[in-house]
């Protein structure tokens, strides 16, 4: 049996960059049932940083990460985090109401004209956005970077990661978790549950009661873009009703019907009417054209009932801590996050630029759902 402070189940951005925090003061180790870190969710990111995306406690999140991902610790990275893209929201018709929905929550959004639009996204349909909104605070992450970063912190603290370590057990016992994979039994009296779309069976295996997470199915497609030389600086862009977006990626573009279909945890496929669908709303959106699809993904976005991510101690269940439900905001939320729930943990101070950028815990506590 090996013994650590702390055991957190998944090498997710959410379990490394949480166990990246953890390490500086406890010993503690990564359980990834996958042969590779990062293999599901986090390897699928459409890898926008978008701080008006999202609900109330994502929101604060992602916003209080922003200077992490600009300036980010000495040696964890040899490159930039962030790199700007502007955001364009086109409210289509009958979307007014989703409008003020966006406007309700955002920060430093402007309207500006449908022409001033085009010299941004030269290919936007005439007549087709009935008003248009521009975020310039937006950009792209290098996901593989943060992830590559958190990990090797990680490490470099003392950590160890155990890949192909699939959790077939877990019981309280003396004190402790014990948790039985195909390669021993590892014990701590704290387990973090960060296994993503898995995060409900692995608390049944220890006998906690759920939260209801839901695994829900986004499908992304990438097509070809080169007849327009300067795709690659086009911004994102979606409608206000989340029915489809395109975002320039390698010099490519991706596209996706913004689907979210429920579905049992497993690796994720693409759904090719979900992305066919996506195509048309885009083209319905602009003057593209598109004949093939060069590549496509799927992957998998967990929510609870209420969208919001579950960040705490499981009631009843001593030393089993919740880690999961970031939606499709893992990412961009991720060093705010894990240094929230590194303190949940620890029971140290909570971090000032989150509670200012309005946290409210029992947002995020598991207890809510059960209430």
């Amino acid at each position: 049996m090996k013994s650590y402070d702390i055991i957190v189940i998944g090498a997710g951005i959410a379990g490394a960059s949480v166990a990246a925090h953890l390490a500086r003061t406890k010993r503690v180790c990564i359980l990834e049932m996958e042969e590779r870190a990062g293999f599901h969710s986090t390897g699928r990111s459409a890898a926008s940083f978008e701080p008006n995306y999202g609900p109330p406690p994502m929101l604060a999140f992602t916003r209080a990460s922003e200077s992490f991902f600009n300036a980010p610790p000495t040696g964890f990275t040899d490159a930039p985090l962030l790199t700007l893209r502007e955001s364009l929201f086109l409210v289509a018709e009958g979307q007014e109401d989703a409008a003020g929905n966006l406007l309700a929550k955002a920060s430093e959004l402007g309207e500006i004209s449908e022409r001033a639009a085009r010299e941004v996204f030269p290919v936007l349909r005439e007549g087709y956005a009935r008003r248009v909104f521009l975020d310039p605070n937006t950009g792209d992450l290098d996901v593989d970077l943060i992830h590559r970063g958190f990990l090797r912190q990680f490490r470099e603290r003392g950590g160890d990661v155990f890949t192909s370590h699939e959790v077939k057990g877990l019981l309280r016992r003396d004190w402790q978790w014990q948790v039985a994979t195909a390669h021993g039994i590892f014990a701590a009296p704290v387990v973090v549950n960060a296994a993503g779309a898995w995060g409900d069976t692995i608390a049944k295996l220890g006998g906690v009661k759920p939260v209801g997470l839901q695994p829900k199915r986004r499908s992304i497609g990438v097509v070809p873009v080169e007849d327009h030389p300067g795709a690659a600086d086009w911004p994102l862009v979606t409608d206000v009703g989340e029915t489809w977006y395109c975002k320039p990626q390698s010099g490519k573009l991706i596209v996706s019907s913004a689907d979210a279909t429920p579905v049992d945890p497993h690796d994720a496929y693409a759904d090719d009417m979900a992305i066919a669908l996506g195509v048309e709303r885009m083209m319905e959106a602009t003057t593209l054209t598109v004949e093939r699809l060069e590549h496509r993904w799927g992957g998998l976005r967990s929510f609870v009932r209420d969208g919001n991510p579950v960040v705490g101690f499981a009631p009843g269940s001593e030393g089993f801590f919740w880690l999961v439900g970031q939606g499709g905001y893992g990412i961009q939320s991720s060093p705010a996050l894990a240094e929230t729930a590194a303190a949940l943990i620890l029971e140290t101070p909570l971090p000032v630029s989150v509670i200012g950028h309005g946290l409210e815990l029992t947002h995020i506590s598991p207890e809510r759902l059960h209430a």
